[in-house]
């Protein structure tokens, strides 16, 4: 079975995220189980959702709660959100995060510092999905960016992947998330 941990700040798409990874492995004969953690979300507060996928079309999953040290992936929209569940990330496993800093209230307020130099805690694959997202033509397509980038790392089926993505947004968004995909795709090697 396969452990992912979406992590993200409310706002950034890891709801999203979780459906479209649901919607991919439905798609294509594999159980799958999504849980929710919203958090603070509406006021840019931490998000996590948890998604177990199988790997046998036999293979049934019956709880989508992934423990301490159960992530085969921790797939995370901004750095810090990333170390916050690092602790997750099972020995061998995957980090895959978003180089976008989103500051947290405390440290809006002054009472905390943004920590420093995050990407040597977190030794896993950095992606610039902000930038991509712009170039794709919305910040908002950041996370298609990022699953792109997923994609590509976990070897998925990319046209199969794509193809879950379209089907979860809005058709008007579609030609940009398209792209957006393609960036992330593009970006790791």
């Amino acid at each position: 079975m396969l452990s992912i941990l979406i992590a993200g700040v409310g706002g950034q798409g890891t709801l999203l995220a979780s459906r479209v990874l649901g919607k991919y492995a439905l798609d294509n004969g594999f159980d799958c189980k999504l849980s929710e953690v919203h958090g603070m979300a509406q006021r840019g507060g931490s998000v996590i959702t948890y998604v177990k996928i199988s790997h046998d079309p036999l293979e049934k999953i019956y709880s989508p709660i992934i423990d301490e040290g159960g992530a085969d992936v921790i797939l995370a929209f901004e750095k810090l959100e990333a170390l916050r569940y690092l602790s997750y990330l099972k020995k061998g496993g995957v980090v895959l995060y978003s180089s976008q800093e989103i500051l947290p209230m405390p440290v809006v307020a002054g009472e905390r510092e943004y920590p420093k130099e995050i990407e040597k805690e977190l030794d896993g694959v950095e992606v610039d999905a902000l930038s991509l997202a712009l170039k794709a033509g919305n910040a908002k397509t950041a996370n298609s960016v990022m699953l792109g980038a997923f994609c590509k790392i976990m070897k998925l089926d990319k046209e199969k992947f794509s193809a879950a993505l379209l089907a979860c947004i809005p058709q008007k968004t579609v030609e940009m998330n398209r792209k957006a995909f393609e960036y992330g795709y593009e970006t790791v090697k």
